[in-house]
């Protein structure tokens, strides 16, 4: 019973094997959360990536298709028995957006603040439909 409640109070540290594998170690590449939403000219996309700095991170655009890469770096390295929780992803982490609207790829802004990742990604103009009024020539 004693093992009960010193579980509960927490004053027994968490054996090997009942602490997760750093996520590191299993040579994943995390996936990004994203928010995906439009206002009348844009889509904007926002991500939380606290710890990240913008040079670790790698955005292009192919086609239909956004590409977000980027790496948060560990700052200590700490032995795996030593931890209590371990629930942050550190290491490579990307994500894949198909776009839902043409963009003005010229326009796109991506800003970093606070840890969000805010892409601005402007509709590309959309060409009106004009009936052509085909003349007969004699």
């Amino acid at each position: 019973m004693s093992d009960f409640f010193e579980k509960l109070a927490g004053s027994e540290k968490l054996k090997e094997e009942n602490v997760k594998k750093p996520i590191e170690e299993e040579k994943e590449e995390g996936e990004l959360a994203v928010d995906v939403f439009q206002t009348d000219n844009e889509i904007i996309i926002q991500s939380t990536i606290a710890g990240v700095k913008a040079e670790d991170l790698d955005i292009t655009i192919q086609n239909d298709m956004i590409s977000i890469r980027g790496e948060r770096k560990k700052e200590i390295e700490v032995p795996p028995e030593n931890y209590f929780y371990q629930e942050c992803y550190w290491g490579p982490f990307s994500r894949q957006i198909i776009l839902p609207e043409e963009i003005d790829v010229e326009k796109v802004e991506a800003r970093l603040k606070n840890g969000i990742l805010t892409l601005i990604l402007p509709k590309a103009e959309k060409t009106k439909t004009t009936r052509i009024k085909v003349k007969e020539i004699e």
